[in-house]
């Protein structure tokens, strides 16, 4: 009996506490495992999200650096392309510089050889005058071996005339002379002949000579004669034509103190042609030049062809220089003034082959003192009528 209550009490022990308590251990363990897992999912899950965006990132990088090489893929044929050419080029150019590498050698070849030829033609003249100056030289002494010889042979022939004449007396005195003395008397006068006719012929020779140098002395001194007289004619006729113009020109002018005649030149003073520093013609001025560009025109027209004249234009100043932005020194002063006068005279009917104009500036000075009357006399215009 005992027994059967202690085993009642057994069989009545609750395990549901227990039971339970183990049902929570195990569901907070899972709870606590689910946590872990989330949050290892959540780490995962960012993880991934991070390598997603690095990988999206390397992609676009990767497409980047695709497309970079393209681009590099494309400059790269580019400047292949631009390598051939400019390879192409530098052949071209290559070849241009053999060519004209080429022509030039041809052209110094044909230049070099255009001296030789020039230096031979030159060298075969001086060997030819050279050559002739020796045949003169010759000739000479064959003229004066030849007067020599013929000197030498005249006293041959008088002894030989001597000796005949001799041999004559001899022969008349002696008429028992012998057979061998005829023969001798006989051949010398063959001999006497024979020096005869060569006497003769050089004779004719040496006339002949003298008569051709003559003529040619004569034609010579002919031809320096001839020259000589047509330049003094020539110089003459110009003369007589600048003496005319002269005169045409005081009776146009008449006898004023500011235009008058110097040597052979026509002087103009400055203050009648131009004002204080101008190198344009007053009014007065191409009243004066037009007078005189008519009496140049009348004395032109009969000036024959053959003479070659020119009317010279001079323009002076006097010391004190000049410094302007048209005229920097006496120099273009000068200079303007006679191209002036030039100019003017052109339109007045002279041809301009026949007129020159020159500036001399203050270096050429008719009155050397250092006065207003000195000055006005070298502010001038002169006019020469000259030979080209």
């Amino acid at each position: 009996m005992p027994g059967s209550s202690s085993r009642r009490r057994q069989s009545a022990i609750n395990y549901w506490p227990g039971f339970v308590d183990a049902l929570a251990a195990l569901l907070v363990v899972v709870v606590f495992l689910i946590m872990v897992f989330a949050i290892a999912q959540f780490f995962l899950s960012d993880a991934l999200s991070g390598r997603d965006d690095a990988l999206s990132k390397l992609n676009r990088q990767v497409d980047e650096l695709a497309r970079m090489l393209d681009l590099e893929r494309s400059a790269n044929t580019e400047l292949r392309l631009s390598v051939s050419q400019l390879s192409a080029q530098l052949q071209s150019s290559i070849s241009d510089r053999d060519s004209l590498t080429s022509r030039l050698t041809f052209i110094e070849g044909m230049l070099e050889s255009a001296r030789q030829e020039n230096a031979e033609q030159l060298a075969t003249l001086r060997t030819q005058v050279t050559a002739d100056q020796e045949t003169i030289e010759s000739q000479r002494r064959d003229l004066a071996q030849l007067e020599a010889d013929i000197e030498d042979r005249n006293n041959r022939l008088t002894e030989i005339a001597q000796r005949a004449e001799t041999a004559e007396t001899s022969f008349l005195e002696q008429t028992e002379i012998s057979q061998k003395a005829q023969d001798q008397v006989a051949l010398l006068n063959q001999q006497l002949a024979a020096l005869r006719n060569q006497l003769a012929a050089l004779n004719d020779a040496l006339e002949a000579s003298e008569v051709k140098n003559r003529e040619q002395e004569v034609q010579i001194v002919n031809l320096g004669s001839r020259l000589n007289e047509a330049l003094a004619t020539k110089v003459q006729e110009l003369a007589r034509y600048r003496s005319e113009f002269f005169g045409r020109l005081r009776e146009v002018l008449g006898d004023r103190t500011d235009i008058r005649i110097e040597g052979d030149r026509f002087v103009f003073q400055s203050e009648v042609l131009f004002g204080s520093g101008q190198a344009v013609l007053n009014p007065e001025g191409e009243g004066q030049l037009q007078q005189l560009a008519e009496a140049l025109v009348q004395i032109a027209a009969d000036i024959p062809d053959d003479i070659e004249w020119i009317l010279r234009v001079d323009g002076h100043t006097d010391e004190r220089p000049i410094s302007t932005a048209r005229f920097p020194s006496n120099w273009e002063l000068a200079s303007a003034r006679a191209i002036s006068v030039v100019k003017f005279l052109v339109q007045s009917g002279i041809p301009p082959e026949n007129l020159v104009a020159a500036g001399f500036g203050q270096f050429q000075p008719i009155d050397g003192r250092q006065d207003e009357i000195a000055y006005r006399r070298n502010r001038r215009i002169e006019f020469k009528l000259d030979q080209r």
